[in-house]
């Protein structure tokens, strides 16, 4: 048996219960009139829902290894949080082998909480990443994302695009992909439906001319500015790929797109380790470079975020991400 392999077959397991969650979640409390009173609860119990189905399944196998989640039980708690807590339990009960009753539901969310470090197992689970995404229905993207760190370092990743085409060349084809990685063996995806997998790659360009970048949905977006500069040192000249989520992270991993920037306009944002630590193993296994502006390699080891100041993303294949780095640093730098 490989390395890693039950944690990788529960990390799997763990993202498609959550996608199930997510879509069940959609389908049922996502309404026209939701979206016109831009409602985010459908989100929250979503949010809520997968990660109390993904903490579960992580503890009943691994129950001494810590976790690192996006929220805390705390507004589920009391008379005020009742309701929201009753169509939460409902929901991770309709996945789990063993229901859980109200007080574990609450106990394994807050398996969560854990401050991070530089030392010992812990797994990050992010439920839902790209909120606007799900929120825009079968065409938005969004995903499931869920990595262990070992003292430090990446060793498993899984992130679950449920809204995400089978083939990028066919948009209206089947959608669902999970894609896969564990430090030293490679990437791999797979088809919601079923268990067979491929190994991905990143496309390898010969020029960054050649490049499609990935870009925000908003069009508003204060980055389009500077993404266009970077865009005009590079000679790229193909539309961005424009989506929501980690997705980004999955599209540049299997050649969809071959540059995805992350500037950072609000530098006392702190990023979470829980958008970054599954894709930044994607993109190691699959030929990329993950590191901030300043060229530096992700720090996991600081708690649940990368600290202050917020230094950004630049994601690329190995062949040119030194070319982009310098592109970045130019336009970001010498304002």
């Amino acid at each position: 048996m490989s390395a890693f392999a039950t944690e990788r077959a529960v990390a799997i397991d763990a993202v498609l219960q959550a996608s199930k969650i997510c879509k069940t979640v959609f389908n049922t409390l996502v309404t026209s009139d939701t979206l016109v009173k831009k409602d985010k609860s459908p989100v929250t119990i979503a949010d809520f829902s997968a990660q109390a189905v993904a903490n579960t399944l992580i503890y009943k196998v691994f129950p001494n290894d810590q976790i690192v989640g996006e929220e805390s039980s705390e507004d589920l708690k009391g008379d005020s949080g009742k309701e929201m807590r009753d169509k939460v339990l409902s929901l991770a009960n309709s996945v789990l082998e063993t229901p859980l009753s109200e007080q574990e539901l609450l106990e394994v969310i807050d398996r969560g909480t854990y401050a991070g470090g530089s030392t010992g197992r812990m797994w990050t689970i992010d439920p839902i990443d790209g909120t606007l995404g799900f929120l825009s229905g079968e065409k938005g993207q969004f995903a499931v994302g869920i990595s262990l760190i070992i003292d430090g370092v990446v060793h498993l990743s899984v992130i679950g695009c449920p809204n995400y085409p089978v083939d990028f060349k066919n948009p209206e084809g089947e959608k669902g992909v999970a894609f896969i990685a564990v430090k030293g063996q490679g990437a791999f995806q797979r088809k919601y439906s079923s268990t067979e997998e491929t190994p991905i790659h990143m496309a390898e360009i010969s020029s960054t001319s050649e490049a499609r970048a990935l870009g925000s949905l908003e069009a508003d977006n204060a980055d389009h500015d500077e993404h266009g500069k970077i865009a005009s040192l590079l000679e790229m000249t193909k539309e961005p790929l424009r989506m929501h989520s980690m997705c980004r992270y999955c599209a540049v991993c299997r050649g969809d797109a071959n540059i995805f920037i992350r500037l950072p306009y609000n530098v006392n944002y702190e990023e979470k380790i829980w958008d970054h630590a599954p894709g930044s193993l994607l993109v190691a296994e699959t030929g990329g470079v993950v590191t901030n502006m300043d060229g530096e390699p992700l720090n996991f080891t600081l708690g649940r975020t990368f600290g202050k100041p917020n230094k950004g993303f630049v994601i690329a294949h190995s062949n040119i991400h030194a070319q982009v780095l310098e592109a970045v640093q130019k336009v970001m730098y010498n304002k």
